[in-house]
């Protein structure tokens, strides 16, 4: 964890910085929370994109997706 004094790394992308930022005050200044969302966030997309997967036609999709 990192102590008081220690200054947080810097994100390259200000527009990335930005949406950290964002997701933090969004979690009152929680980063765990903001972190526990995302994953939560990530694991969803993850369930989305297995179903969507198992919707295609193996014969249509044939050598074109993971799996």
């Amino acid at each position: 964890m990192a102590q008081p004094d220690e200054q947080p790394l810097p994100v390259p992308d200000p527009a990335l910085a930005a949406a950290v930022d964002a997701t933090i005050a969004e979690h009152g200044g929680d980063a765990r929370a903001a972190v526990a969302t995302l994953l939560e966030a990530v694991a969803d997309l993850e369930a989305a994109k297995e179903s969507a997967l198992g919707l295609v036609s193996k014969g249509f999709a044939r050598g074109r997706l993971p799996g």
